[in-house]
């Protein structure tokens, strides 16, 4: 079976629409604890492995050198919607290198945060900035570790450039999976995204939410990298959004990254788990209330810990929907794993 069924959609008390897709929990071992589909499909992780491309900026020194606060780490893991607390952190980043956004290879597009792409609007603008792109923190972070390292960060983007052969090493690491031009995309930044089974993520998030498997290194930046993303959840996302909400709530207790295609991951540090969950159709919304309800499954132990925080989850796992007229016309939900 390569799939199954993630969420249903309900309008009228019918179901409306259904989303089918793929999901794994994995421990630190690369052990499948559960899964719904097959575990070894393989899939591009886009955005969700961002905090796997800034371990370098903290592994290198690089981060210390540079002054970078744990909110310009949780910033270089982000795919943030652009608003104004966002972009003025990426362009002091820059900043400290001495490059401003023209140094970015992400291109340009409007927050995707609507009211900031008003604001931006209003004040007399007819065109985004790079600055305002979804992954700026995260190019910001590669030009700040080319520039620490003495490295021309001009063409960082490019598979062959050194800082991607750095990082891309560290993703092998992490994932135990190979990173090759066979398996190589490009994600909508620019740069490589490279396709691997869910299971390797997996165990990629469990070795991140844990240290475990790691090099010291690499365990210490991923400890100080989910110390900055708790710290400062909405620098990974913003408002009304997933990833802030949940990490809101939980701080270090969970790590959790959208990425694009319908793309949700989590930690689970303290039960050393790792979970991927794919929309087949792309929907983020099914991935976001599936996922809630594997958090809620898998981190009985660590998340569920008051009846607040499982009321909290069970209204992630269903969400409803309002008309523009604030009339409330059907809902999501996950069907339970």
């Amino acid at each position: 079976m390569e799939y199954g069924l993630l969420a249903e959609v309900k309008r009228g008390g019918r179901v409306e629409s259904r989303h089918s897709g793929c999901a794994v929990v994995v421990d630190t071992e690369g052990n499948v604890v559960w899964s719904l589909g097959d575990a070894e499909r393989f899939l591009f992780p886009r955005s969700t492995v961002k905090a796997f491309l800034a371990l370098e900026l903290v592994a290198s020194g690089a981060a210390d050198r540079l002054g970078l606060g744990n909110d310009a780490l949780a910033l270089a893991c982000a795919s943030h919607g652009g608003e104004e607390i966002h972009t003025r952190l990426a362009a002091s980043m820059l900043e400290r290198v001495g490059h401003t956004e023209t140094v970015l290879e992400c291109g340009a597009h409007w927050p995707s945060y609507e009211p900031a792409a008003r604001a931006w609007a209003a004040q007399g603008h007819s065109v985004a900035c790079c600055l305002q792109n979804t992954c700026s923190g995260k190019h910001a972070g590669m030009v700040c570790l080319a520039c620490d390292q003495g490295i021309d960060p001009a063409g960082y983007t490019d598979p062959d450039h050194e800082i991607q052969r750095r990082v891309t090493s560290v993703l092998e690491q992490v994932t135990a999976a190979p990173h090759r031009k066979e398996n190589r995309g490009i994600d909508g930044c620019s740069l490589p995204t490279y396709a691997i089974p869910f299971r390797s993520l997996a165990l990629g998030l469990a070795r991140f939410g844990t240290g475990t498997g790691l090099e010291p290194f690499l365990a210490q930046a991923s400890s100080r990298l989910r110390r900055a993303v708790a710290e400062h959840p909405f620098m990974v996302a913003g408002t009304d959004r997933y990833d802030t909400a949940i990490m809101e709530r939980f701080g270090e207790r969970a790590f959790v990254k959208m990425g694009a295609e319908g793309i949700m991951v989590a930690a689970l540090p303290e039960e050393g788990l790792g979970i991927v969950v794919k929309a087949e159709d792309g929907a983020a919304r099914a991935a976001e209330v599936f996922l809630t309800a594997l958090l809620k499954r898998f981190g009985k132990h660590s998340l569920c810990r008051t009846e607040a925080d499982e009321l909290f989850l069970e209204d992630w796992m269903h969400r409803t929907y309002v008309n523009w007229r604030g009339i409330e016309v059907g809902s999501i939900y996950a069907v339970r794993p």
